[in-house]
């Protein structure tokens, strides 16, 4: 598919900021969202599993003809936060490691590394017999996984100029939502039916059909041999980037962390990313067994909510994205565009608070649905500033930065979850669900309050 490497075009004709007749990155977008998707099924299916009574019994080492009594449903809570914790932490392992891979060896190459790892993964969960054994197939998926955000991030840099990457990054990303809701209406089906094994079966053999589609399509813009001339140009218009381009000057890790950029990033993954995966891991259980509610769900009624809650939050990236590109397209500075979204994201995640307060679950489910909406719109908009402050060849790198220190806060905030949720219940962690996202932003218009670009 590649084919002899064409040169720059030139960026001093009107041309390059006209929208091209080709659509190939938005086909590119669309493999970056498939890929999202099948990424958050496979690390979402354990959710739904663990409200499964065999899975329970058989992580526990329970005889399956023996009831369990409510001491076991508190010890295997606990036991769960730490296998999350496992995998949150080899999340943030494989987010170093994949993205210097990815800015090392190319988009192409480290992510089919990533997605091979993470399928192998996933399969890996149908023979383990303890939680011992399923912490360990959750930590190689995690490593896996970490891949594709790096990989995503980095492709959308080099695929779209500026002012489309907000849109096209709350496109490739709507695929965590789609994930979720695809997870939530076959995974409980598949376990009822089949039993839990079933479940990983299928999501692990889903990344191998990922693989083979992206060793097909994926290619660079300057080596795709079905880019045309005039959507290359418009792809590299920006030209504030192109003296990046023609560089391959990229510092280390540790050069990396000397940027205030780097930190701003740093921070919006270290204050979101707990929060977006206490929603991954714990909301099953919280519509089964929160106190506050008058009504509880079970394995068999909880799909109906999570489609609720992951369509809403699923338009949370195309308008956010959205909203982001248009205040660009209204003159806007990328400073004033990217913050003010994120403002209206915080704003929109305060009320989530009263959803661990409220009886009725239908309240909590609207109330969450807001919340992950507007966490969506504050992620990709945290994405997209890297993208607008250094160079490409960088990008993969410093997503992984962020993604070493959002993981492992992620990890230690799912290891306390799950000993609060067993002894103090879901109050204490709302307050923070409800406003961590204020405080980043807070910090990160400290750090970089005029989003100067970084050159090495």
């Amino acid at each position: 598919m590649a084919n002899e490497i064409r040169p720059n075009p030139s960026l001093s004709t009107a041309a390059t900021r006209a929208r091209p007749t080709g659509n190939l990155r938005w086909f590119i977008v669309g493999l970056l969202c498939l890929a999202t998707t099948i990424n958050y099924i496979d690390r979402s299916v354990l959710s739904f599993t663990m409200l499964d009574e065999t899975f329970r019994k058989e992580m526990l080492n329970i005889p399956l003809d023996q009831p369990l009594t409510p001491a076991n449903v508190q010890q295997f809570k606990i036991q769960m936060g730490f296998v999350d914790l496992a995998f949150k932490w080899a999340y943030a392992i494989g987010f170093i490691l994949f993205g210097w891979l990815i800015d090392k060896a190319g988009t192409r190459r480290g992510f089919s590394l990533s997605i091979l790892v993470w399928s192998l993964a996933g399969i890996a969960v149908v023979f383990v017999r303890s939680v011992g054994g399923l912490a360990v197939a959750r930590f190689g998926l995690g490593v896996g996984e970490a891949g594709n955000y790096p990989a995503g991030i980095k492709s959308v840099a080099e695929w779209f100029p500026k002012r489309e990457r907000a849109l096209a990054t709350g496109i490739f990303n709507s695929g965590a939502n789609i994930g979720i809701i695809a997870t939530a209406v076959a995974i409980p089906w598949l376990t009822l039916h089949y039993g839990w094994r079933s479940a990983f079966v299928v999501t692990g053999a889903l990344g191998v059909v990922l693989l083979l589609l992206w060793r097909l399509f994926y290619q660079q813009p300057d080596e795709h041999a079905q880019l045309s001339a005039d959507e290359l140009a418009y792809v590299r218009s920006d030209a504030d980037e192109m003296a990046d381009h023609d560089s391959e000057a990229k510092p280390s890790w540790l050069g990396l962390m000397k940027y205030r950029q780097t930190w701003a990033f740093v921070t919006g993954k270290v204050f979101s990313d707990p929060i977006w995966w206490f929603y991954l891991t714990w909301l099953p259980d919280f519509f089964n067994s929160n106190p506050a509610f008058t009504q509880k769900l079970d394995l068999k009624t909880v799909g109906i909510p999570f489609l609720i809650i992951y369509i809403v939050s699923d338009l949370g990236n195309l308008v956010f994205g959205w909203l982001s590109s248009y205040l660009l397209g209204r003159g806007w500075t990328p400073n004033q565009a990217r913050k003010t979204t994120m403002l209206i994201c915080s704003l929109c995640v305060l009320p989530v608070f009263f959803a661990s307060l409220t009886a009725d679950f239908r309240v909590a489910i609207g109330l969450i649905a807001l919340a992950t909406a507007a966490h969506q719109g504050f992620s990709i908009t945290n994405f997209t500033i890297i993208a607008d402050v250094f160079p490409r060849q960088a990008v993969a790198s410093v997503v992984g930065i962020g993604g070493l220190f959002g993981a492992i806060t992620g990890g230690l905030f799912a290891g306390l979850s799950g000993l609060l949720i067993a002894n103090v219940g879901y109050v204490p962690l709302f307050v923070f669900v409800s406003t961590g996202y204020l405080i980043a932003l807070v910090i990160i218009h400290g750090l970089i309050p005029r989003m100067e670009r970084v050159r090495f």
